[in-house]
């Protein structure tokens, strides 16, 4: 696959550097083990690290930026 410099390149080449920047968070956040024994348990451990990980960004998205998460706010509930 020959690849043009130009504006396809960096499309593709940006979305990689997102994904190597996540997994590094992922993984100095909450180490680069995996502690289960089943292949079930692994994945499921890695899903909920991401699960984490998400779940920090928003938090620190609310107080840093102060980002409104839209799911704080109550509405009545209909009698």
């Amino acid at each position: 696959m020959v690849w043009k410099v130009g504006s396809e390149f960096l499309a593709h080449y940006h979305k990689r550097s997102n994904v190597e920047t996540t997994m590094h968070m992922i993984k100095s956040k909450f180490r680069d083990h995996v502690r289960s024994k089943t292949e079930t348990a692994m994945n499921n451990e890695v899903l909920c690290k991401v699960l984490a990980h998400n779940i920090c960004c928003l938090i620190q998205s609310v107080y840093e930026l102060g980002v409104d998460p839209g799911i704080l706010k109550s509405e009545p509930v209909a009698a």
